[in-house]
């Protein structure tokens, strides 16, 4: 564990003196919070939702319980924001463990590192937690400033009461470090392949489109998100990241990585 540690800050050393890593970090959340409170924000203004009750989809108005009219009308939006919570610890470690392998191979520190005693599963823990960890961290933080914001500009406190309900908990403090873990796996997969940081980073992304698919299916009204998905992608997610973990220790080569590299 020692080891892992030592690579992890190792990493987070090398990464943040890159500005657009830090960029990527602090942007997003911030973007993906402000944007949703600014909504909010101009429907309180306007003391109008932007939804009637007929607009929202009938699926959704089964977990409107307690709420009507408008009140369920702004959950819709807010519960609809609250999936981009699940986005954020997807995209942002992308970013940091797409250039953990390429990105030492580009600066010809690969080869000393890959000549210390350490195993591939601690080399590779060390990366996936220096890029888990600031996305995870983020993550909640933004969740927090959400939570402070929707209460001071919900209609009703039930709403913002709403975002306590142990659906999205389970959505923000387990699926989305499950989330991570999967991106970094993927990533660090990717990573070890190519030479490009550029083509890992881009490759690595694609791991995103699942959740957007979530994300625009929601606004679409074809699915909502329930406690029975978010317990449904939690077990599915455990299993992936076991098998996703296996198979980037399995196809990071040492030795071929080195010789494959020009």
């Amino acid at each position: 564990m020692h080891k892992t540690w030592v690579v992890t800050r190792k990493e987070w050393a090398e990464v943040f003196k890159n500005r657009f890593v830090l960029f990527t970090i602090a942007f997003l959340p911030l973007m993906l919070t402000a944007l949703p409170l600014g909504i909010l924000y101009g429907i309180r203004s306007s003391g109008d939702a932007g939804l009637s009750s007929t607009e929202i989809p009938s699926q959704f108005t089964q977990i409107c319980e307690g709420l009507v009219g408008e009140e369920c009308a702004q959950y819709y939006l807010v519960s609809t924001f609250m999936v981009l919570y699940m986005l954020m610890p997807l995209a942002i470690p992308v970013t940091i463990a797409a250039y953990s392998i390429v990105g030492e191979k580009a600066t010809r520190t690969l080869e000393p590192v890959l000549a210390t005693p350490i195993s591939t599963l601690q080399l590779l823990g060390g990366k996936a937690l220096a890029a888990s960890i600031p996305a995870i961290l983020v993550t909640w933080l933004g969740f927090g400033i959400f939570a402070i914001g929707v209460r001071l500009m919900s209609v009703n406190p039930a709403v913002a009461a709403r975002l306590l309900d142990p659906v999205w908990l389970v959505a923000v403090f387990i699926v989305g470090p499950l989330l991570a873990l999967a991106a970094v796996s993927v990533a660090v997969m990717v990573s070890s392949r190519v030479n490009d940081p550029r083509v890992a980073e881009q490759v690595s992304m694609l791991v995103i489109l699942p959740l957007l698919g979530l994300f625009f299916g929601q606004i679409a009204g074809l699915i909502y998100v329930n406690g029975r998905l978010i317990l449904l992608m939690a077990g599915v997610l455990v299993v992936a990241d076991v098998v996703l973990s296996f198979f980037a220790t399995q196809l990071f080569e040492r030795e071929t990585i080195l010789t494959r590299w020009k």
